[in-house]
């Protein structure tokens, strides 16, 4: 089978391996459609690592199933979870699934952009979701950027009505607007560097969008009658972003750090400005669990989040290169499927 091999950014690899075999309790999927993720271009988190077939974000057709799996059968329209917990450990029964030492070890393989995937009998276990007639393959590969945004949102404790400043508007942003739209909040302010994601935040959601060079929270309280914001959420990790964060956030509010820093990147916090008197949660959130795939496909099916407006380029295995500069570039692309069947 065809796989796209990831060396760096600027390099990945069209090659030939041999299709996997499947065990007892195992799946063999046929990806129809595969997501990149922001995460996948992030060179620094694997580039020790490479070469890599990445691909996270999937949606295929159940082409083998393995002795003694139930219920799943062939034919069967599947998206599905990399990653899942044990379900017994500290963690799991402290409910706090993904931080469970064997959520950060299980994937399956290889990756998503490639012709085939082996399920492995955890995955199956617990990691695989039945796609919903009315939900598109594509659709359905929102489901793990999805889950994420809902653990995020919960952990955070977003209620209907609060206000909410979303800073960078690449995928994970615009999700966050528009799951917080769902959600019932109220003013809901975007910020980005990037023209063309701060138009898309509008569409997609936000009461207003405004450039980070033009953001200050004063401009805040003028949209949101003197209040600064009830949550702010972080899916950048530039330190100008996190500063700008930490002074818009209103007492007892709460800042969600959704994206990751550079290596190495501290930020300096003032005790008593932030906490001694105002009451300021700072949070973070990673992956997401089982139960917030569920969720995920959920609101998919509902028509809740219009998610399939957010795919701007649809390309072949082959491409998967291009789909690395898209994405890496950040400039017009919002999300790039790759179609391994193209």
């Amino acid at each position: 089978m065809r796989v796209a091999v990831w060396y760096n950014n600027r390099d990945v690899r069209i090659e030939e391996r041999p299709r996997p075999k499947i065990g007892e309790g195992e799946l063999l999927v046929r990806v129809i459609a595969s997501g990149i993720c922001g995460s996948d271009v992030m060179e620094w988190y694997r580039l020790d690592r490479a070469p890599l077939v990445l691909g996270h974000e999937i949606a295929g057709e159940v082409v083998e199933v393995g002795r003694g799996v139930e219920p799943y059968k062939v034919g069967d329209r599947v998206t599905v979870a990399h990653h899942v917990p044990c379900n017994t450990c500290y963690y799991c029964l402290s409910g706090n699934p993904t931080v469970c030492d064997t959520l950060r070890r299980t994937n399956f393989d290889p990756g998503g952009f490639s012709e085939y995937v082996r399920l492995p009998a955890i995955n199956v276990d617990r990691g695989v979701f039945l796609i919903p007639d009315d939900v598109s393959y594509e659709e359905a590969t929102f489901t793990e950027p999805l889950a994420c945004i809902l653990r995020g949102q919960h952990r955070a404790g977003l209620q209907p009505g609060q206000s909410v400043l979303v800073i960078g508007s690449g995928i994970s942003g615009l999700l966050h607007v528009q799951l917080a739209r769902a959600l019932g909040a109220g003013l809901i302010v975007a910020v980005d560097i990037n023209a063309c994601r701060l138009e898309a935040a509008e569409k997609f959601g936000a009461d207003a969008a405004i450039s980070a060079g033009e953001f200050t929270p004063d401009r805040l309280r003028e949209l949101n009658d003197g209040r600064l914001a009830d949550l702010v959420i972080v899916c950048t990790g530039a330190v100008t972003a996190i500063n700008q964060a930490l002074a818009s956030v209103e007492r007892g509010g709460t800042v969600l750090f959704f994206a990751p820093t550079a290596p190495g990147v501290t930020v300096p916090l003032s005790i008593n400005d932030l906490f001694w008197r105002n009451d300021i949660t700072l949070t973070t959130s990673y992956a997401g669990s089982p139960a917030d795939y569920a969720e995920a496909l959920e609101l998919i099916n509902a028509r809740r989040l219009p998610v399939g407006e957010m795919i701007t380029h649809r390309l072949g295995l082959a491409e998967t290169g291009l789909g690395f500069k898209l994405v890496a570039e950040a400039k017009e692309s919002l999300k790039v499927i790759i179609e391994p069947r193209r």
